[in-house]
């Protein structure tokens, strides 16, 4: 690092946990984050102002004026843009050091795992179940960490699934494909504003603790967050050794 980024990353650096060899880790590393909206703003912007060295934003939306109630990362004068572009134009003006692709498409398939398999972490920031399963089965695939969030009305979770640890479930063992869950839209059942700023940042937190190898990652637990009575519930989730995804590493396609 050179004296500016000792500068800038200074806080860091004065944690134990962290120090210098922590901050050149996170210089080092490249994050996927599928989904430029209200998860991936607050998610992206911290992992650009910690200094993650690049950021990989995937989304094919573009912003609408209904996206700026909680989608910190977008402003009005970019109404109308390309989300992953407004976005990076965000992050660059919060860290110009680092290295941010921004990706319109809708990674499926091969590119999907193409992506999945240069990241050292993946962030899902994405709205609905069918990109969720299809994230969790290239990350299984590649063994790449999983750092899942969700939140509509006042409900917000947060888990972490990584498939460098055997006893570690996947995102299928908790919310099996086959069992039919309903996507909720944002569009039609609301989300508290604030509360996707908190998922956000700390699916940014868990991903900097896998970059760094500090703490205790949240894989194996299922966090639930009431923002109405500002409760936590943590619930234990255990890898299912039938998994149609995890069991079969070999078998698995998207």
């Amino acid at each position: 690092m050179n004296d500016e980024q000792l500068l800038r990353y200074s806080r860091h650096i004065l944690l134990d946990e962290i120090g210098i060899e922590g901050q050149e880790r996170l210089l080092a590393a490249s994050v996927l984050v599928i989904g430029a909206g209200g998860l991936g703003s607050p998610a992206a912007m911290y992992l650009a102002s910690a200094g993650v060295g690049r950021i990989v934003l995937v989304d094919d939306d573009d912003v609408d004026l209904t996206n700026l109630q909680r989608q910190v990362m977008h402003t009005t004068t970019r109404v109308g843009q390309p989300k992953v572009d407004s976005g990076s134009a965000a992050l660059r003006q919060i860290n110009p050091e680092i290295e941010v692709v921004a990706l319109r498409e809708r990674a499926q398939g091969a590119r999907l795992q193409e992506l999945v398999a240069s990241a050292s972490v993946v962030l899902d920031c994405s709205d609905n179940f069918e990109t969720r399963h299809a994230v969790n089965r290239a990350c299984v695939a590649a063994r790449v960490p999983l750092v899942s969030g969700a939140a509509i009305r006042f409900d917000g979770q947060l888990a972490v699934f990584d498939p460098r640890t055997p006893a570690s479930p996947c995102y299928n063992c908790l919310f099996p494909l086959d069992q039919g869950y309903q996507d909720a839209a944002c569009s039609t059942m609301g989300v508290f504003a604030p509360l996707v700023g908190v998922i956000g940042a700390m699916q940014a937190a868990e991903a900097l603790k896998l970059i760094m190898q500090i703490g205790q990652a949240l894989t194996g637990r299922l966090l639930l967050l009431d923002g109405r009575a500002m409760e936590w519930t943590s619930i234990g989730v255990a890898r299912n050794p039938v998994c149609p995804v995890c069991s079969t590493p070999g078998d698995i396609t998207t």
